[in-house]
């Protein structure tokens, strides 16, 4: 198994920018397809983008597309997201989720193994 720990989130305003990272230990971390996910408060959990294990092949939600940039770097052991243009939409606990697969994984919540706690993104008008 692997365990993940999300960092990076905070108060940003619109129009800001930041950038997450999600640290993987224990199993290989390039075996896991690798997703992020948000939830904002009263709303269901929602796909925001996933990447391969290899980190060819990346998916996202159409709302973040052009965005939001997911990535990883199996070296460091770290899949991250870079969120330009934030919106005050995008305010939510953000989750990033693993998958043992070589491929993208999908969109919905119950196709991930692994999730972390979360962090808190802010953004105000």
């Amino acid at each position: 198994q692997v365990q993940l720990v999300e960092s990076g989130g905070g108060l940003v305003q619109a129009g800001g920018s930041l950038r997450l990272s999600c640290a993987g230990s224990g199993d290989t971390f390039s075996r896991y397809g690798m997703g992020w996910f948000r939830q904002a408060p009263g709303k269901e959990r929602e796909f925001v983008a996933a990447v391969s294990s290899s980190g060819a092949a990346t998916r996202y939600a159409d709302f973040v597309k052009g965005r939001f940039t997911i990535s990883r770097h199996n070296g460091k052991n770290s899949v991250y997201l870079q969120m330009n243009s934030q919106k005050p939409e995008d305010t939510a606990v953000y989750y990033c989720a693993a998958r043992k697969t070589s491929g993208v994984p999908g969109t919905s919540a119950d196709g991930y193994d692994y999730w972390g706690q979360g962090t808190q993104v802010t953004v105000t008008s």
